[in-house]
């Protein structure tokens, strides 16, 4: 009871602002005025400020906000161990399609396509793959890979 009368109060303090403004010339300013001071009466009038009312003052309404604290508490705190640890969401999602990955052309010694892990492949990098390639020929063995993965 004590909300409504205050919000009736509110608004109509905002009713005579924009009244005054109004009376100095200022109508789109009025305007905007009454706009403002309209809402805490709709407020009262559709009963959410009853509603809001109703929440403040309940202590289970209170506990399931500290429950909602303590979970985001937990969410935070196992984030916080991920990324302390090095190794997040994504590095282990590539691991393990990497490991399901492992597509090994035929007469191929090693997998075509490697885990990503610089330190596993074997292969030369650079100017001396470039020199393996060109006097050994032509290594398809990456492509072969590919196009026998789609049945090609």
């Amino acid at each position: 009871m004590l909300a409504e009368t205050i919000c009736s109060a509110v608004s109509a303090a905002g009713l005579g602002i924009a009244a005054i403004t109004a009376y100095r010339r200022r109508f789109l300013t009025a305007t905007r005025i009454a706009a403002y001071s309209l809402v805490p009466v709709g407020l009262v009038m559709t009963g959410v400020v009853a509603w809001v009312s109703g929440i403040v003052f309940k202590p289970t309404v209170w506990a399931g906000f500290g429950l909602l604290a303590i979970a985001w508490l937990l969410f935070m705190t196992t984030r916080a161990v991920e990324r302390r640890s090095g190794t997040t969401r994504e590095e282990r999602k590539a691991a393990r399609a990497a490991s399901s990955e492992t597509a090994v052309a035929p007469g191929s010694s090693s997998p075509a396509l490697t885990s990503g892990n610089p330190a596993a492949d074997t292969r030369p990098r650079g100017a001396a793959r470039k020199k393996e390639t060109a006097a050994g020929g032509e290594d398809f063995s990456d492509i072969e890979a590919i196009l026998k993965k789609h049945g090609i």
